[in-house]
């Protein structure tokens, strides 16, 4: 016995000490039992002086298994006594590995060289957030805790996903090798260098996005561009340039429908009359057809004239064969004829894109409303610049393609295997474009699995590096009614999409996202707001953990949640091999080699 309780107030237990604490090894963190021969109660020491300890009630043992939290207190004939090894792994878990359902974690750092496990399905069933400082080893937590998942047992995970977002680039050195472990294991790189590609250049299939995906692209800000967005893609495989035969009466009908009731508005706009002829000479410039051009004759008893002849305006400024004009235009009208939804069935480009974006402005009435001009017009603007950026390359892909294929792509190596893990290195783009491709591939596996027959059945693991660059509360919810990482944290879970959120900030992540987190890593964190911020958001943090986080070496952590019975610290064993994420090497630098 250690001593004797002489306080108990909530869940604190004051000990007076039956031991000489200058002959013991360091008590803080180690857990004791309070028995009184009816029950067991588990304290963990806060405090301790050279007479007395401050214990903190951790729960309680009841029939060989440990229940956190407690329903009585200790008693003041409670015996206190450090617990046991066999009692320890109620705990902490057993130290051995018996089957696939457990992963190595680290070595616990109160406990000298007690293993941590912890259950695969309690920590990956669920979303996870790593947090701490820059450089107290946050890169090569997530790096070690992946290569476990691929050494602690016997057992080969397979039938792995995991997507990471790298946002430096350093995670290839880690993971380029688990192929060394067996040939079934393989790793997969795209790149966002599109000048020198270290790896396969992403690209993704512009036909596959909807609405949302490219109000992101284009950085919508006004709910009401939804609509000119939503006209576009209903009308860009009809109006797209590429592969069409103008001889296809279908594609004609629709292309004629559309282009007459925008020429309609126009000359129904109550303009001038060298304005309505300018627009629809701009009009049919870029959107003519076969039957509806400058050039359809336009034929009347004793004489034809062409579409543009008609146009003519007269000394007075007036276009004297208006009502000739409408009526033959009218004839292109097909009254109850509606643009399909587009089915993510034809390709095109963003070429394409611009033209039925530009020609949706028209038809939204850009050309008659300087209001809707301002802000539809930048839409146009945008796509333009990405058209004519480097960004464009990851727009263009060389084939059509499903979305379910697009995944299946997405997981096979160059040579036909199937990738465990896929790193998408955003290190080469701007944070708004790595924030947009993000998005987008996040929604598309969130949507994939979401429509998927058997729910569940294939797990996405989304792990996203600064994560606070993000996964943060955006505007997305005022232009699209949701955002995609709030409703993946909300919803993922029960169609297998769990997200890994890893960030140097957690105050500047999404409140929503970080509070669905179900178990946290935490490495040294210093920074008031941040510390502030766990505290408030995170589950069952107490201030010793809050006092803690400050002290940690680089490389220790506090690891909770549900995969864990109690907090934890470990220390994480370095990754083999390590990310490249160590700082630079400034005296080799300044002064060259010695």
């Amino acid at each position: 016995m250690i001593g004797n309780i002489i306080n108990i107030e909530d869940n604190i237990v004051t000990v007076k000490l039956a031991i000489d604490v200058t002959t013991q090894t360091n008590l803080i963190n180690i857990h004791v039992i309070f028995e009184d021969g009816t029950k067991k109660i588990v304290g963990e020491i806060i405090n301790i002086d050279v007479n007395n300890a401050k214990i903190s009630i951790v729960g309680e043992i009841a029939d060989h298994i440990f229940l956190p939290g407690f329903t009585k207190k200790p008693s003041f004939k409670s015996g206190v006594r450090i617990i046991t090894m066999e009692e320890l792994a109620l705990l902490l878990g057993e130290q051995q590995i018996t089957d696939n359902d457990q992963i190595y974690l680290g070595r616990s750092s109160v406990y000298t060289n007690y293993r941590i496990n912890v259950g695969v399905n309690n920590f990956f069933s669920n979303h996870f957030a790593i947090l701490g400082n820059t450089g107290s080893g946050k890169s090569c937590t997530v790096a070690r805790l992946i290569q476990n998942i691929f050494t602690s047992n016997n057992y080969l995970p397979v039938n792995a996903n995991i997507f990471i977002f790298d946002a430096y680039g350093e995670y290839t050195n880690a993971f380029s090798r688990i192929s060394e472990i067996s040939p079934v294991l393989n790793y997969k790189v795209y790149t966002t260098n599109s000048l020198y590609p270290d790896g396969e250049l992403l690209r993704i299939p512009l036909w596959l996005l909807g609405i949302d995906d490219i109000a992101l692209l284009l950085d919508a800000s006004d709910p009401a561009q939804l609509s000119i967005i939503e006209k576009a893609l209903k009308l860009v495989p009809i109006l797209r340039n590429s592969n069409i035969t103008e001889d296809d009466p279908e594609v004609i009908k629709y292309r004629n429908d559309i282009v007459a009731r925008a020429l309609l508005d126009i000359l129904r706009s109550g303009k001038d009359s060298s304005k309505i002829r300018d627009q629809i000479i701009a009009i049919l410039t870029t959107y003519q057809t076969k039957d509806l051009n400058l050039e359809s004759q336009i034929t009347q008893p004793g004489y034809v004239r062409t579409l543009r002849q008609c146009l003519y305006i007269d000394k007075t400024g007036k276009m004297q064969e208006m009502e000739l004009v409408v009526d033959f235009i009218s004839t292109f009208i097909v009254e109850g004829l509606e643009i399909p939804d587009p089915k993510g069935d034809i390709p095109y480009t963003l070429k394409d894109l611009e033209l039925a974006l530009d020609f949706s402005l028209i038809s939204e009435g850009v050309l008659k409303s300087d209001k809707v001009f301002d802000y539809a017009n930048v839409l146009s603007v945008r796509l333009h610049t990405l058209i004519n950026s480097e960004y464009a390359n990851f727009f263009e892909y060389p084939e059509m393609i499903d979305r379910q294929s697009f995944i299946a792509k997405l997981l096979t190596t160059t040579d036909g295997k199937k990738a465990q893990i896929v790193n998408f290195n955003i290190n080469y783009v701007n944070d708004r474009m790595a924030k947009t491709l993000t998005k987008i591939i996040s929604k598309m596996l969130f949507d994939f699995a979401t429509e998927s027959r058997e729910r569940g059945s294939i797990p996405f693991h989304i792990i996203i590096e600064e994560a606070h660059r993000y996964v943060q509360a955006d505007r997305d919810t005022d232009l699209l009614g949701y955002n995609i990482f709030d409703r993946i944290t909300k919803e993922g879970r029960k169609y297998g999409v769990l997200l890994g959120l890893i960030t140097q900030r957690p105050s500047e992540l999404s409140d929503t996202s970080i509070s669905q987190c179900s178990n946290f890593i935490i490495l040294r964190t210093l920074h008031p707001k941040d510390l502030a911020y766990i505290k408030e958001m995170v589950p069952n943090v107490s201030e010793e953990i809050i006092a803690h986080l400050k002290t940690l070496q680089p490389g220790n952590a506090i690891a909770f949640g549900s995969a864990f019975k109690v907090p934890v610290d470990i220390k994480i064993d370095k990754p083999n091999p390590e990310p490249l994420s160590s700082n630079s090497n400034i005296t080799k630098l300044w002064y060259g080699e010695k």
